[in-house]
């Protein structure tokens, strides 16, 4: 087929459908009856690109054909793939290899430390740094801008004029790349996009004085930097060569072209590249860009004469071209006649939040399936709704695969990784430790059943406040499980954990990369074995561990276990694992990325609010806004330009639903700038593309049928079930709320203490009396009472943490408990019970409980003492009978219910460890009895009182049949352990009398 002279451009309009057009004029155009393509050299974007257009290859061949040679321009290693082709006599070999990109992160993290100072962040801050810094250096490198530029005159008048802050960042930045310019160049070595534009520029200069006899077609490219439209400008003059540009607007008029700006031509006073006025957000700025730095003009650029499979109305492109007018045209929608202003197949459609968008968006799907051959593509920057519809779509088994992948840490294997960070980091703390132990690859197989046993028991052994620090307390809750039973098991099973463990906790404050690297894999591989490595996710670890240790190897950076789990995360978030074949054939699930060239029947773009789509335009972190325009890089906004461009891709498809939500998990959001324009462009014909069928369907799949709330719960177990004994501490509990009591008592159900638990009031009620009891049975010596504290505490493995907030307000507490107990000696009372059990039985049920303290008074009777680490009750409480533990303990005094205790109790106190009321000191004591100016029960009045109220108790519930009702006084507790159990919240709302009737 005869070639046209000059160069050869061309455009797929949005609606034809990029690849498969593209395909279906490449195959008449270039195909030989024998080799097929196989003379054909195609240069394309991406892999992506290669894997998308190869499946076009395969839909439109007929019967099979040799395919062409593809060759990413992307690709390090285009000089080895092109071969031949592109360097027949070896011309080229003088290129030097690319740096190993993990390494130059490492060592630009050791500049950029070295030029700080003692101003340097630590380890993860300065990675995330050097990270940046390679990001604007490639950035300045792939727009052919060097050192020298950086560091012109102009540039340095700029610097000058700016804050401190940018002046001390250009100088770093400055400082750092001319010092790793200088290592690159003592190795041989380029950085990668510099490899590239050697690349470039040495296929270009080939290509242009030698021609290859064979044709060579660069489709789908956007990028424009400026080594890669000088090679493009080659590839198009070609005796047959050919460029293929995706998606330039051919229809709009010169006039709308001129108000995109100057894109790259610079200006004849200054030399700018880049105008103020520039709409650097316009979807075909790019595209303009990259045509000036081509030397190509619009009008030299032709229509592909070829359509795709799923090609839309030509009408959609002339809409979508009124669509994205510059803001100095848009005024001319107000005149747009309806049929230019009409889209189509485009629907719009606004949920509620993410999880009704995912659910909506899955039932677009699952009706689009419903057609044979139809093809679904969902298309959005948001990962999380991405794997939300994923989810969703599993409801009707539709496996359906994100193709931009998952970030490492949130796969399998890397969280294996970052667990054992973490268990270094915090030095084996329940929680990472836990759920490291009890991850899916750890012994995976036929011992995992036993494993996950000795799990669940340190699961409970941990259970409460955290431990200190390192493997000492966690082999003490290791010895105390075997001494339950199963000893020799259980210690043998913890020894081979921690075995495993003690390199990761046996850490210097400065461990080098490479080793704390080689220690995690090894006690990675210790707990999963080879299933650890086997998957994709095992594959992409395996690469990412390799390629850090051998680029740590030769790097000084020294890292603290406190510092690893950041540093993992950061550099394995930038990796994504992407899933091998094997989903729904006709479902696909893209990034921005991945959907450029794709096509589908229906596309579903999701996520269309500002700061996803389009991402919000950051800045550079170490060269300012100035100097980049000075220097002609585009700024951030052009980004946004990108996402307009991949947008009207999408709705060139056959059918499109733009989707977005009102607001994210924590709060309202601002629709896409794209919707709004889209919405303002309709006009009044928005309303008849609202897509509200699916939202209404979303809102309504997991909608259950109402039910009545549950009644107040009022068991009647019985008198057997009733028979129980009762403690002095359930007492109260049994008559303010039975069926708290019914629970604990009856049920028998124990509310497990949460891993790393808030020390909880009865956890500082343990140590209290603890080191009480220790203080008084050892004679209660001046001055021993803080030193047993302090034992205590270390003995309940409490965290240095807890320690150091509650020692302060205990130690005073303390310091008042001794003063106090050698004022009433001196007045004749002496302790002589301390935490002694005792029981009596009353009214045929026995009762049992424990004295905190005992005293005996100068005349001979006793004194009952409660200890109390928060405030005690009040007066009122105990005159109301909802505070008898006291009391109660006074009539097993009586009954001589504790050993080597006997006398008549006639003194009743409650010491509470707490802040003094109107004071800033702490402990006090109160008795119960009214005073002058509170009313309560008379000294004289309070046994009896106490046994009045305990017999109705055990009359009531104990011995009769009374129901155990759900919070008979709901505001006598500050907290409850079974409002879950009881369904507190469904009825306490219905009034006092809900459920009465249950």
């Amino acid at each position: 087929m005869a070639e046209r002279p000059g160069p050869r451009v061309y455009s797929i309009a949005a609606h034809r459908g990029f690849a498969d057009a593209l395909v279906a004029g490449l195959i008449p155009r270039y195909a030989d009856r024998d080799l097929g393509l196989a003379r054909l050299t195609l240069l394309l974007p991406s892999r992506r690109a290669e894997r998308i257009v190869t499946e076009a290859f395969v839909r439109l061949s007929g019967g099979g054909m040799l395919l062409p040679r593809i060759a990413v321009v992307g690709d390090l290693d285009l000089d080895e793939t092109l071969g031949a082709l592109l360097d027949p006599l070896g011309a080229g070999a003088e290129i030097p290899p690319a740096c190993d990109p993990v390494r130059r992160w490492l060592r630009l993290a050791e500049l950029l430390g070295e030029a700080m100072g003692q101003h340097a962040p630590r380890p993860p801050g300065l990675l995330r740094l050097a990270h940046e810094t390679a990001r604007t250096m490639d950035r300045l490198t792939v727009e052919g801008i060097g050192l020298g530029d950086l560091l012109s005159d102009r540039v340095a008048g700029i610097v000058g004029d700016l804050a401190d802050h940018w002046r001390e960042s250009s100088h770093l930045f400055a400082t750092v790349q001319a010092h790793w310019l200088s290592e690159l160049a003592a190795r041989g070595e380029v950085d990668p996009p510099e490899r590239r534009n050697r690349l470039f520029a040495h296929a270009a200069r080939r290509w242009a004085q030698t021609p290859p006899a064979d044709p060579v077609v660069a489709a789908g490219i956007t990028s424009a930097s400026p080594e890669l439209a000088r090679l493009l400008r080659v590839v198009c003059e070609l005796p047959r060569g050919a460029v293929i540009l995706p998606d330039l607007d051919l229809s709009l008029d010169a006039e709308v072209w001129d108000l995109l700006g100057q894109a790259g031509k610079p200006r004849d006073d200054d030399g700018a590249h880049f105008g103020e006025r520039d709409a650097v957000t316009h979807p075909q700025y790019h595209l303009k860009l990259l045509l000036n730095r081509m030397g190509i003009s619009r009008e030299e650029v032709e229509p592909w004469h070829r359509a795709g499979l799923a090609a839309a109305p030509s009408e959609r492109s002339h809409a979508i071209s009124n669509l994205f007018l510059p803001a100095a045209a848009s005024a001319r929608w107000v005149d747009l006649p309806a049929r230019a202003r009409r889209l189509s197949g485009i629907r719009l459609m606004e949920s509620a939040h993410p999880g009704e968008e995912a659910q909506a968006i899955a039932i677009l799907v699952r009706q689009a399936l419903e057609e044979p051959g139809r093809r679904v593509a969902v298309v959005t920057p948001d990962r999380g709704l991405a794997g939300r519809v994923v989810a969703h779509l599993r409801r009707w088994g539709i496996e359906a695969d994100d193709s931009a992948g998952r970030p490492l840490p949130q796969t399998a294997a890397g969280r294996v990784l970052l667990g054992l960070a973490e268990v270094a980091a915090q030095q084996a703390a329940p929680v990472p430790l836990l759920g490291l132990l009890a991850h899916p690859l750890v012994r995976a197989g036929d011992a995992r059943a036993e494993w996950l046993d000795r799990v669940r028991a340190m699961d409970l052994a941990l259970r409460g406040p955290r431990p200190a620090p390192g493997l000492a307390p966690l082999r003490a809750a290791v010895e105390k499980l075997a001494r339950r039973g199963d000893g020799e098991r259980i210690a043998a099973w913890w020894s081979e954990v921690e075995a495993i463990l003690l390199p990761l906790l046996d850490w210097d404050e400065g461990l080098p990369l490479s080793e704390a690297i080689g220690r995690l894999a090894a006690a990675a591989e210790a707990l999963c074995g080879e299933a650890l490595w086997a998957n994709a996710d095992g594959r992409a670890l395996a690469a990412f561990v390799e390629e850090l240790r051998f680029a740590a190897a030769s790097s000084q950076l020294r890292l603290a276990a406190a510092d690893l789990p950041a540093v993992l995360r950061d550099a394995m978030d930038r990796l994504a694992v992407r899933p091998p074949w094997g989903g729904h054939p006709r479902v696909a699930i893209y990034g921005l990325l991945e959907a450029r060239m794709s096509r589908a029947d229906l596309v579903i773009c999701g996520g269309l609010v500002e700061g996803i789509w389009p991402a919000t335009a950051g800045a550079e972190p170490l060269l300012p806004p100035a100097v980049l325009r000075a220097l002609g890089v585009p700024g951030g906004e052009f980004r946004i330009g990108l996402a307009a461009h991949d947008l009207a891709a999408a709705l060139g498809a056959p059918e499109a639903v733009l989707s977005w939500a009102r607001r994210d998990e924590g709060a309202p959001v601002i629709p896409s700038r794209f919707v709004l324009r889209i919405e303002a462009m309709l006009g009044e014909l928005a309303e008849a593309h609202r897509e509200t069928e699916a939202v209404l369907l979303a809102r309504g799949i997991d909608r259950a049928v109402r039910v009545r709330p549950a009644p107040r719960p009022r068991p009647k177990p019985d008198l057997q079930q009733r028979d129980v004994a009762l403690a002095v501490t359930a007492i109260d509990r049994l008559l303010g709320d039975p069926y708290q009591f019914y629970a604990n008592a009856i049920l028998r159900l124990r509310v497990l203490d949460p891993l790393d638990a808030e020390p909880s009031a009865a956890w500082k009620g343990t140590v209290v009396h603890r080191v009480l009891e220790r203080w008084h049975k050892a004679g209660g010596g001046a001055g021993e009472l803080l030193a047993l504290a302090g034992e205590e505490l270390a003995a309940m493995r409490a965290h240095p943490l807890v320690r150091t907030l509650w020692w302060p307000r205990l130690a005073r507490a303390l310091e008042w408990v001794d003063t106090e107990i050698a004022s009433l000696g001196a007045e004749g009372r002496r302790v002589i019970a301390s935490e002694v059990k005792g029981e009596m039985r009353f009214a045929g049920v026995r009762v049992h409980g424990r004295a905190d303290r005992i005293d005996r008074l100068a005349d001979g009777t006793l004194a009952v003492v409660d200890y109390k680490t928060g405030s005690p009750p009040s007066r009122r409480r105990v005159a109301e009978g909802y505070a008898l533990q006291l009391g109660v303990v006074g009539l097993i005094a009586a009954a001589g219910g504790f050993p080597g205790v006997a006398g008549d109790p006639e003194w009743f106190e409650y010491w509470s460890l707490a802040k003094r009321p109107r004071s800033s000191e702490f402990g006090y004591a109160l008795s119960p009895f009214a005073t002058d100016r509170a009313p309560g029960l008379l000294r004289e009045d309070f046994l009896g009182e106490t046994a009045h109220r305990l017999e109705q108790a055990i009359a009531r519930f104990i011995k009769g049949d009374e129901p155990f009702s759900a919070s008979l006084q709901p505001d006598l507790y500050g907290y409850n352990d079974y409002d879950h159990l009881m369904r507190l919240d469904e009825w306490q709302a219905l009034g006092p009398k809900a459920g009465e009737e249950a």
